[in-house]
């Protein structure tokens, strides 16, 4: 095999297979509804934690604060009081919903034959999963604000936040926090991913939720990067103005029906 390819496999195998191999020896544990949810809630309570510590610090280091898009930094009252809201949500809700979706899906990882995806390949699911995910996202997001009945009781707990901040990316009623956890499920269902690549996709998922709400335009934002994206500037301006940008990630189907911002 030639050097060109030792990113995606290693020894006649793909790079990804202990990655693989560990998470069939630990698939009880992992399918299990409990840890489930429980990793998405911690994993997204990290992620946030990074921005919150940037949030402390950029009142006091200029290099940090200049990059902040508009409002002052959350406080550490706001940000534990959404932690509250956000724990409650996953406990009567989240929980619950994993609990049915896990029944239905079995307690076991599909082939034991299945060998791990290449690099390439978990990438590609992962990059389809975000697509999917981006066009569902999209048509709920735009519902609840185009039926002031669906905002008001749906939707509107997002909004407390003018300045949102990373936290507050999964602060929704319980009944949306459900319908945004099932949107990110049935679309690796949909997909047909590989177990890896929809682990990648749950991860990458909720950094960018987190990213998009962070409130700070960083040179090194993914949509710097990668302009298809819009970041937190894009998703920024939507809670400003109560409307537009409603695609969490992407920019082309706002573009298209004409509600995107700048």
């Amino acid at each position: 095999m030639t050097d060109d390819f030792a990113w995606f496999a290693r020894d006649g195998e793909p790079l990804l297979q202990p990655v693989w191999k560990l998470m069939r020896e630990q698939q009880e544990l992992l399918l299990s509804p409990f840890w489930s949810a429980s990793a998405g809630f911690l994993v997204h309570v990290f992620f946030s934690t990074l921005f919150m510590v940037l949030d402390l610090l950029s009142p006091h280091i200029l290099c940090i604060g200049k990059y902040r898009l508009s409002g002052e930094a959350v406080s550490v009252r706001q940000w534990l009081a959404c932690l509250a809201h956000i724990s409650l949500g996953y406990a009567v809700g989240v929980l619950p919903l994993t609990v049915l979706v896990q029944a239905a899906r079995g307690s076991s990882f599909p082939d034991k034959e299945l060998p791990a995806p290449s690099v390439f390949v978990a990438f590609s699911e992962c990059f389809s999963c975000l697509l999917v995910f981006d066009t569902l996202f999209f048509i709920v997001h735009y519902a609840v604000h185009r039926f002031p009945w669906l905002y008001r009781t749906f939707h509107q707990a997002h909004h407390t936040h003018r300045d949102p901040f990373a936290l507050a990316a999964q602060k929704s009623s319980v009944v949306e926090l459900m319908v945004q956890q099932s949107l990110a499920l049935s679309t690796a269902a949909l997909l047909g991913c590989h177990p890896v690549s929809e682990v990648l996709f749950h991860l990458v998922n909720l950094w960018l939720a987190a990213e998009d709400h962070c409130g700070y335009d960083f040179p090194w934002g993914l949509h710097r990067l990668l302009p298809c994206f819009g970041g937190a500037p894009f998703h920024h301006a939507h809670h400003l103005h109560f409307q537009g940008n409603y695609a969490p990630y992407f920019r082309h189907w706002d573009l298209i029906f004409g509600t995107r911002l700048y």
